[in-house]
């Protein structure tokens, strides 16, 4: 399928705006991007007169403006992701007969989109809506391990990023980069207690056309009652489900 570089570049400058948990400078998003800086400068002045890019002078950053808010408006209108996702997951529960639920990134956290629940399971956190700290998720890793490490380094600056729920999980920008290398080789992101005491969590990434992850599929269980065995298990329906949701939107599955 044939690209158009200019439309490429773009696409990646909004994205990467998207992923930042504030606006920040035309040399970030050059660098971070792997954009020439005079391209960068074009396209953002484009963007700012369609109103997709806000510039604050004072502080000589670019932030996602008004229409970019009225497209992700329109997007959650919609639901078509949403739509595809549903049945797939609603499977995933029968199989494995635990809560499922389909998590986005959104800055430094991830959003529950959907929740599947089981027959008789108590409700979880998971809600849809609820946001939760992306590097403390299995939903959050899958995503996170897929993801440039610019990208996750710009996400994760300092210390003070790494918030936590129950004293656990990843308190440094190389610690998480030492845990998402045992996500990208396992093939899924795990999660113990560090979410909701006594359950643990797989997850598995849905990718679109240029493998770029955009969600997490995870099912959550209790911790105790169920073995490694299990586990291994419930990580292939999970991975099954995460590669169904790719081919579904696309991408490679």
């Amino acid at each position: 399928m044939s690209t158009v570089p200019a439309a490429a570049q773009v696409l990646a400058i909004l994205r990467y705006l998207a992923a930042q948990a504030g606006p920040v400078p035309a040399a970030a998003i050059s660098r971070d991007v792997g954009l020439p800086r005079s391209t960068t400068y074009h396209l953002l002045d484009t963007l700012a007169g369609e109103g997709f890019v806000v510039h604050l002078p004072e502080e000589r950053r670019y932030g996602l403006g008004v229409s970019a808010f009225e497209l992700g408006s329109g997007y959650s209108r919609q639901a078509p992701f949403q739509r595809l996702a549903r049945v797939p997951l609603a499977r995933l529960v029968d199989r494995t007969g635990h809560n499922a639920h389909l998590a986005v990134l959104h800055g430094r956290e991830v959003i529950y989109v959907i929740e599947e629940r089981a027959p008789g399971r108590a409700p979880l956190v998971t809600e849809v809506g609820v946001r939760l700290p992306a590097h403390l998720t299995a939903s959050g890793r899958a995503v996170l391990a897929g993801l440039p490490q610019a990208q996750v380094r710009a996400l994760f600056p300092d210390a003070t990023a790494f918030v936590l729920r129950n004293e656990s999980g990843p308190r440094s920008l190389s610690a998480l980069r030492n845990l998402l290398v045992d996500v990208r080789r396992r093939g899924y992101a795990t999660e113990e207690g560090e979410v909701t005491e006594g359950f643990s969590s797989v997850a598995a990434a849905v990718l679109d056309h240029s493998a770029h992850p955009i969600a997490g599929v995870a099912v959550t269980f209790p911790a105790e009652g169920v073995d490694t065995a299990r586990r291994e298990e419930i990580a292939a329906e999970v991975a099954r489900t995460a590669a169904e949701l790719s081919r579904r939107v696309g991408g490679a599955g």
